[in-house]
């Protein structure tokens, strides 16, 4: 299954402003990545104060298996640590200031896993690519299939698409897949309609004297 993304470039030509709504496909293994990404970035602790959302080997373990992470062995100490260093250079990648910046981040990240791409029918699961290597750790696996998603978005000069939520006490990751590149806020339901309750108060205060 592949999901339809309006894109301003395709082909590796120079994003052209005046056509935005030309179509790059998210494919279903490309999508589970992106899901992937934004769930590791956001357990990162927003300060020092805050708990950290991958705190033992126990929740790492977890998270792999929520998230079907396939041919991962028994998980140690060593890999926590590996994949908290990996969630600091995603995390870098949304903060990227522009394309060439993001970039060499994930150039540096899919270089740094060993990437070496093949297809795959595992588990019953249609023809998709692996990008990881045969063997590799959990946070090299991440790395290369993670990375390569992204990828995609800075090739089709969508990286403006990879977002951190605009409310003020929230700093969650997430992917813009609007149509228009709209999306504001991590959850629309949560952060969104908070900040517009807030907003309308606001109003009907200054409106009331």
């Amino acid at each position: 299954m592949v999901e339809p993304l309006p894109s301003a470039s395709i082909g590796g030509r120079p994003p052209d402003p005046q056509a935005r709504e030309r179509i790059v496909l998210i494919t279903h293994d490309t999508r589970c990545a992106l899901d992937t990404v934004v769930d590791l970035v956001n357990t990162a602790p927003e300060d020092d104060a805050a708990q950290d959302g991958l705190p033992d080997v126990a929740t790492l373990a977890e998270f792999v298996r929520n998230h079907e992470i396939s041919d991962v062995g028994v998980l140690s100490e060593f890999d926590l640590s590996a994949v908290r260093k990996i969630r600091a250079r995603f995390a870098a990648v949304f903060a990227a200031p522009d394309a060439r910046t993001a970039a060499g981040q994930i150039n540096e990240l899919v270089a740094a896993a060993g990437t070496t791409p093949r297809l795959t029918d595992h588990d019953g699961y249609d023809w998709h690519v692996h990008y990881f290597a045969p063997g590799a750790s959990v946070a090299d696996h991440l790395a290369a299939d993670c990375g390569m998603a992204l990828a995609f978005f800075v090739v089709a000069g969508e990286q403006e698409r990879l977002r951190r939520c605009e409310a003020p006490d929230c700093r969650r990751a997430f992917v813009d897949l609007s149509r228009n590149r709209s999306r504001r806020y991590c959850d629309s339901r949560t952060c969104g309609n908070r900040l517009h309750v807030a907003a309308y108060r606001a109003r009907r205060k200054e409106a009331a004297g």
